[in-house]
């Protein structure tokens, strides 16, 4: 009924709760072409680690880390083309409302985003993924690609709360394009360029 008033009405604006967002689903042939596109970034992370000889036994369990990832994601991929991508609830997806915008408050409660990255027994590096942030990764992914990387708008006072990690999450909402032209796409080139690794007292 909600989704129904949200496609039907003539509104400027719909405020709605984290939940109900969640619920307005992605089409299928979005998710199924998404989840393919990062599988395609697994592999070739996964070549070029076991293309690095000097270091292949130093990336054992980076390789492992990235296969098991990928196999994730495979599963993932597979039940979406098996199952049609059926939740309790059928109905309109979030391409299909016509939004134009999305302005996310309190945006640090999607800040465990999945990332990979080579680095090995540094602190605060958090690689779990969590449904909401994928859910919402994909929906600023699409709203960037139909506005010209100009839909999206993120309110938060804790940004960064504990972890480097989450100002590169952000800017992968944010700014997905600039982060492609400038080649830092991968966890390890935007740490390399704008921070590093100290063990200190």
């Amino acid at each position: 009924k909600f989704i129904g008033r949200c496609c039907t009405g003539d509104y400027d604006a719909v405020i709605m709760s984290y939940e109900q967002c969640e619920k307005i689903p992605m089409s299928i042939e979005y998710r199924r072409d998404f989840i393919q596109r990062e599988i395609d970034t697994m592999q070739s992370g996964i070549d070029e680690l076991s293309g690095d000889y000097r270091s292949r036994s130093n990336n054992r369990s980076s390789i492992k880390d990235l296969e098991r990832e990928k196999k994730r994601l495979e599963t993932r991929l597979q039940k979406l083309i098996e199952g049609g991508g059926k939740t309790k609830d059928t109905s309109l997806t979030f391409e299909q409302l016509g939004f134009d915008s999305l302005v996310v408050d309190e945006a640090h409660n999607y800040k465990n985003l999945f990332l990979y990255t080579k680095m090995r027994n540094v602190a605060g590096l958090s690689t779990t993924d969590a449904q909401k942030s994928s859910d919402m990764y994909l929906k600023c992914r699409y709203l960037d690609e139909q506005t010209g990387s100009r839909g999206v708008i993120f309110a938060t006072g804790t940004p960064v709360s504990n972890s480097m990690t989450e100002l590169y999450t952000m800017m992968r909402y944010l700014q997905h394009d600039t982060l492609q032209q400038k080649g830092w796409s991968h966890f390890d080139c935007w740490a390399s360029q704008f921070g590093e690794t100290k063990t200190v007292i």
